[in-house]
């Protein structure tokens, strides 16, 4: 538990960095909490603060236009999301300090790496690949806290208009949110008081990133800011990796 002032300042500052980008993008938070924050706290110390604050947060945006989310999407994905959320929070209460750093760094720089190569559009990709996306999207959100990624590069190659895409991602991303959550409050990593305390402090800087980021939404370029995030993944993924190994 983070008791000095300083450190929660730090947490509470990378909280409204993470919110910013979410209330903008709809996701990729964690992308950005997490790698910052486990510089500074343990990751499991870190997934379980940032999850709370990811479940408030999506609460808050991801209920906003349920109506315009493609029930069918949610339908395929939504039971894979729970079968790898098991998988994920097994494997992270037995994986080593130094392991699960360099996960989260190879991790992060394959996502950096993927979304400074990207361009909009693409070919359309079989429905199949949602029970792919899902289970590792189920995977990824408990062992990282970033399950967004592999539910957002699923759905971009599908035949959605914007308003469908944002809000059967949201969703998405609310449920794997939520069964994380219960997840770690399952194996106890959640239901700790410094946990609790530390989600407290935190969450009005979260809460100042989405109210900010709800003004700059119709001012800043989705794809600049996915390209500015993707830079700031480079550094922080490659420094994580560089201190696993070292």
């Amino acid at each position: 538990m983070p008791h000095d002032a300083a450190l929660l300042l730090m947490m509470a500052g990378t909280a409204f960095l993470g919110s910013l980008v979410y209330g903008i993008t709809g996701f990729g938070a964690a992308l950005v909490t997490i790698p910052l924050a486990t510089h500074f706290v343990p990751l499991p110390f870190a997934l379980s603060v940032f999850a709370l604050m990811d479940l408030a947060n999506a609460l808050r945006i991801g209920l906003q236009r349920p109506q315009d989310a493609n029930k069918s999407e949610l339908v395929r994905m939504v039971p894979l999301v729970l079968a790898g959320t098991t998988v994920g929070v097994t494997v992270l209460v037995n994986l080593p300090r130094a392991g699960a750093m360099l996960a989260l760094g190879v991790f992060v720089l394959i996502y950096a790496g993927y979304s400074l190569m990207r361009r909009p559009g693409g070919a359309i990709v079989n429905t199949a690949w949602a029970y792919v996306a899902g289970f590792v999207g189920g995977v990824t959100s408990t062992l990282f806290g970033a399950g967004g990624p592999p539910y957002a590069i699923y759905l971009s190659h599908r035949p959605l208009a914007k308003e469908q895409f944002r809000a059967t991602l949201t969703l998405t991303t609310l449920f794997s949110i939520g069964m994380r959550v219960a997840a770690f409050a399952l194996t106890g990593l959640l239901l700790k008081r410094e946990v609790l305390l530390a989600a407290l402090a935190v969450l009005p800087a979260a809460f100042a990133g989405v109210s900010v980021a709800s003004r700059l939404f119709r001012h800043i370029s989705h794809e600049l800011l996915l390209r500015m995030v993707a830079l700031l993944l480079l550094a922080t993924g490659g420094s994580l990796v560089l201190r696993a190994l070292g």
